[in-house]
């Protein structure tokens, strides 16, 4: 596992696993119990940036999210605060039959401690730092995420399982951990490396830059 206590900086791409021409890249700022992350998605209808913020712990403090598609485009700002509270700002230009963007229902995700950004193997990291899931098998855990979606940029409750799989092998520079949809329909072995963050999302998306 990871021991580095002074920020570092990662640079990481990867390719759709469910859609070969969608393109994800990122530059995440490590620290000992945080990290900031910058990011940017290209899909065939629509591109994506985005900015995050986690504060002690990996707890989601903000998330800033653009979309651009042909003759719309959308923002939206997304923030926890200290007390659980999620609150939301959200522009729109142009003519899109999406929904709207912002939070659908707030009270159904106060006291959540992470927001999950559709298709985005960062917003993993969080849950999977903080359940120490890179160490020794840990039990199953359920979570409330404020989930994303792209790209109309509606805010709605996800309920989440994550479980330690294979803790990290120095040797394979990896570990493995497991998440499933709160009804067990959806199943991945996600691997990982030192620091947390995805190599392999099987169906989502595969790590295609080298590790720095």
């Amino acid at each position: 596992m990871s021991q580095h206590t002074a920020d570092r900086t990662r640079f990481v791409a990867w390719r759709g696993d469910d859609d070969p021409d969608r393109l994800e890249a990122a530059t995440i700022t490590l620290s000992a119990d945080r990290f900031g992350a910058l990011g940017t998605s290209r899909a065939a209808d629509y591109s994506t940036s985005w900015a995050l913020e986690t504060g002690s712990g990996w707890v989601t403090e903000r998330l800033e999210v653009g979309v651009t598609g042909h003759g719309w485009w959308r923002h939206l700002t997304l923030t926890r605060a200290a007390d659980g509270h999620w609150s939301s700002e959200a522009e729109t230009g142009g003519d899109a039959d999406l929904p709207h963007p912002g939070i659908a229902d707030p009270a159904s995700i106060d006291g959540a401690l992470d927001c999950d950004l559709a298709l985005c193997p960062v917003t993993n990291s969080m849950p999977i730092l903080r359940l120490g899931l890179l160490g020794a098998t840990a039990p199953e855990t359920e979570l409330v995420m404020a989930w994303v979606d792209l790209p109309s940029l509606r805010v709605i409750r996800s309920d989440q399982v994550y479980r330690a799989v294979r803790s990290f092998d120095a040797d394979a520079r990896s570990a493995v951990v497991r998440y499933l949809s709160a009804n067990r329909s959806f199943v991945a072995d996600l691997t990982v490396d030192e620091d947390g963050i995805v190599i392999d999302y099987p169906q989502l998306a595969r790590r295609i830059a080298p590790i720095d």
